[in-house]
């Protein structure tokens, strides 16, 4: 991927996708056993928008992530995706740190394991081409997955959660193997693909920076409740060591280590708990 191609900054805008769907919690709480992990979350995201969720470890993130993906029921609370309590599934794609391939099968087959929507072998071919040249892996259909780099496998794995078109894509620590260089190429990448399919993008990361360079948004995570909610309304793509972008850093980073949290719901700036 030809990052320098990115350099050129566009201004920050309202998104408002068709195909993205809406996200909407109310009063999710969610238990292991006596261990109460999310306590009464309400949210709602807007079609389209790109939102990071960012924590300490145990604080909740991949749980409230695998809740918003389907792969388990809150204990308490609805949680509704374009306004819909059930059958939405299948509207909803999640992509893991590890690339979860098949090591039996070439790459175009891993990405065909993703499509459920065309019957026969021609179109779901034809479909996982498609997502292939969408990151950049066009002429790699035919190698095993062990020849392949980890950032290869990972732009694998975001075809295979592409080729279904979802209207919700969910990144749980995507990138959080993969080495410096690779991980801003993969950073631009997700960028770019969410910005032509227009998908709800869902992230979770530990990477603060990594946050701020991607979303519209950012929920700050403790304790299994909402700390801060923080709007990025910064050009893109992002420029690191950009002032504004090192401001809300600051900001989250206070929170996180014990300092200071301002939240758009709490004001005025208060010790964190």
């Amino acid at each position: 991927m030809n990052v320098s191609s990115l350099d050129q900054q566009r201004a920050p805008e309202t998104r408002i996708s068709s195909t993205g769907a809406t996200v909407s919690l109310r009063g999710v709480t969610k238990s292991f056993g006596a261990q109460k992990v999310l306590h009464g979350i309400d949210l709602d995201i807007p079609a389209g928008q790109f939102v990071a969720i960012v924590g300490r470890s145990g604080c909740g993130k991949s749980t409230l992530l695998r809740l918003m993906a389907g792969l388990d029921e809150p204990s308490s609370g609805q949680i509704e995706i374009d306004g819909l309590s059930s059958v939405w599934r299948d509207r909803v794609r999640l992509m893991f740190q590890d690339p979860r391939l098949l090591p039996w099968q070439r790459v175009a087959a891993n990405v065909e394991v993703g499509v459920s929507h065309a019957s026969s072998g021609d179109d779901r071919r034809r479909l996982a081409m498609e997502a292939l040249n969408q990151v950049g892996l066009s002429g790699r259909e035919q190698e095993w997955p062990a020849i392949l780099s980890g950032g290869q496998k990972q732009r694998v794995a975001l075809a295979r959660a592409l080729v279904s078109h979802p209207r919700i894509l969910a990144f749980d620590e995507p990138l959080g193997a993969l080495d410096a260089l690779t991980r801003i190429e993969m950073q631009a990448l997700i960028e770019q693909v969410w910005e032509d399919k227009g998908f709800t993008a869902i992230v979770v990361t530990h990477d603060v920076v990594e946050a701020v360079a991607l979303a519209d948004r950012i929920l700050l995570l403790d304790a299994g409740r909402v700390e801060m909610d923080v709007t990025v309304d910064l050009p893109r793509p992002r420029r690191r060591g950009d002032p504004a972008a090192a401001g809300i850093e600051g900001r989250i980073l206070d929170c996180l280590l014990g300092r200071q949290c301002r939240d758009v719901t709490r004001w005025p700036m208060r010790a964190c708990p």
